[in-house]
């Protein structure tokens, strides 16, 4: 039976874009649409609106020096920029030529460290287990005098475990302060503090689609003495760190986007993390042969990401779309293939292929989170008997 009304489950894939923040962008897609870069009042208008937003996320990262902040076209260009920029220019100092990641990252840092491994650099990839924590201590083993970077994520994108990046900082500072520490921060607006001085690393990534901004802008923010080599030539765009015209109304919605999330937290992060609470609670409760993957407590308000033993996930995605329901399998950048991140973690792998990603948004209601149950386990116990795997 299909449901009254469209359910959308799948907020760590994209959000939609707040009335508030197309409201701010409408005056620079229209009557302020100059380019930045002019120096007649149709750019400085452009401009205003562009060093606004830098002041405003600025002042969320708790950092003095609004030039810390530097504008991209998403997530995957501010890792790249990071790990490529501060990786050629760490290396040509002669510091060293070897990064740590961990092997539950993003494909924008795991790829990106591919890439580097066949230019010359050293990559270590930190294990995780059954919680899917990169912990501190384990991280520390992979430290060596060549180290120049490391980078681990706020919070996985796949099973919603919150990373210790504070420990893992002190850790890695400890051991040589000149190491340049990022972390990929894109799961945890609206979610996790992103004071920079609290987290205590060199560099972080943003991307504005995942807290109800517009598609297609990102930050990175990078401590001012931090090297960076630039990846994109051209003009002195982002002061000379990112060349291209900027996307002034993107810039300006991003940051009215991570205004409204970080000034919402609190009581948002409460009730969502009732509601994932009681998600999982029914899940576990209502479905044989289900698990809970990733730590049960350090995790997103918003993630739920369960396997089903005897089903295929993908059959368990297509059936509750049907239904109205949109959930994912994983990360949408790895659609229809198996979790690594769930590999990696050691979860057996016939759990693997019967997992599914349930994540909550802000306009999700303890009614959407039933009727998805409800459809989930109408799904499952059909998907089991139609075709029972072993």
């Amino acid at each position: 039976m299909r449901s009254q009304k469209r359910i959308y489950l799948d907020h760590s894939a994209t959000t939609p874009l707040h009335p508030l923040v197309l409201e701010a962008m409408l005056p620079y897609l229209s009557q302020k649409f100059g380019n930045a870069s002019s120096a007649h009042f149709f750019g400085n208008e452009a401009r205003e609106g562009m060093d606004g937003a830098r002041e405003a996320v600025a002042d969320i990262f708790g950092c003095s020096n609004p030039d810390e902040v530097i504008f991209t076209s998403g997530g995957t260009e501010s890792d790249n920029l990071f790990l490529k920029g501060v990786g050629f220019a760490l290396r040509r100092k002669g510091w060293g030529n070897h990064i740590i990641t961990s092997t539950i990252e993003h494909h924008a840092i795991s790829h990106t460290c591919e890439w580097l491994a066949e230019n010359g650099f050293e990559i270590s990839y930190v294990p995780v287990g059954l919680s899917g924590i990169v912990e501190a201590d384990d991280l520390r083993k992979f430290l060596r005098p060549e180290t120049i970077i490391v980078s681990v994520m706020s919070a996985n994108n796949e099973v919603g475990t919150i990373q210790p990046i504070s420990e893992i900082v002190r850790a890695v500072k400890s051991f040589n302060s000149d190491i340049a520490v990022h972390t990929d921060a894109v799961q945890t607006p609206g979610h996790l503090p992103l004071n920079i001085n609290g987290l205590g690393v060199d560099a972080l990534s943003l991307s504005a689609h995942k807290f109800y901004g517009p598609k297609g802008v990102g930050v990175l923010y990078l401590r001012k003495e931090t090297p960076l080599e630039p990846r994109i030539l051209g003009g002195g765009h982002e002061n000379n760190r990112r060349a291209g015209t900027e996307n002034v109304a993107g810039i300006v919605g991003l940051a009215r986007a991570l205004q409204r999330v970080e000034s919402t937290r609190p009581e948002k992060t409460a009730r969502l993390t009732g509601l994932r609470d009681h998600l999982i609670a029914r899940v576990l409760t209502e479905i044989p042969g289900s698990q809970l993957n990733g730590d049960q407590q350090k995790r997103l308000p918003t993630n739920a990401n369960f396997s089903f033993a005897g089903v295929e996930g993908e059959s368990i995605l297509m059936a509750l779309s049907l239904q109205g329901i949109a959930v994912s399998t994983g990360s949408a950048c790895t659609s229809g293939k198996s979790s690594f991140v769930l590999m990696a973690m050691g979860v057996d792998e016939r759990m693997v292929n019967g997992s599914i990603r349930i994540t909550l948004g802000e306009e999700n209601s303890q009614e959407d989170v039933d009727v998805t149950v409800d459809a989930l386990k109408e799904a499952v116990k059909r998907l089991r008997s139609i075709s029972p795997l072993t």
